[in-house]
């Protein structure tokens, strides 16, 4: 019996010493999903941006109207929050629109979902794009009303670090789609 008590530490030793020497060998990663590609290159354009909207069909009361978006990495990297508004006008939520999109992985897939200020919430999940210069997303699903219409589509193109274009599809009542164009220019 004492032969085998005067083991125990030397057989506890040696299992440490295994353990830490697997732990502090990796497996390689494994490489990035173009979801993950997608949301890291998505990450880049943290900062305030402002720039113009068109859209189409024409609407004189928001053609060329200078807007602003401020995109901001949180939850430890986990999500991207997407905000617009009228450039120059004040935060206040019940005289001026103020959409919030917020955009974060799931498992395999990329996801936006859009807080509109149409009292609706519509997700989208990003299609594959292998070339880098931009994230398209696709309609999936919507909680809320669809009465004043919905968001439905989103395109993120990328330009150079300070330029950005943004893409964006509306469906009015009656599945009328309305596009807006966002060229926007990095301010910080």
């Amino acid at each position: 019996m004492k032969s085998h008590r005067s083991l125990l530490p030397v057989v506890l030793l040696f299992l440490a010493t295994v353990a830490f020497a697997q732990a502090g060998m990796q497996a390689p990663a494994a490489p990035a999903s173009d979801a993950q590609k997608s949301f890291d290159k998505l990450k880049t354009l943290a900062g305030t941006w402002q720039g113009r909207v068109t859209v189409d069909p024409p609407d004189a009361a928001t053609n060329m109207k200078p807007i602003e978006i401020s995109i901001r990495v949180t939850s430890r990297g986990n999500a991207i929050v997407h905000e617009g508004q009228e450039a120059g006008t004040p935060l206040d939520a019940a005289k001026y629109d103020h959409p919030l999109t917020m955009l974060y992985l799931d498992g395999d897939r990329l996801y936006l979902t859009h807080y509109c200020d149409a009292g609706n919430r519509p997700r989208m999940v990003a299609r594959a794009a292998g070339d880098g210069k931009s994230v398209e997303f696709d309609f999936v699903d919507l909680a809320g009303g669809t009465v004043y219409g919905h968001m439905h589509h989103a395109v993120f193109n990328f330009g150079d670090a300070d330029h950005h274009t943004e893409d964006w599809t509306y469906m009015m009542p009656g599945d009328k789609p309305m596009h807006a164009h966002f060229d926007l220019q990095r301010v910080k």
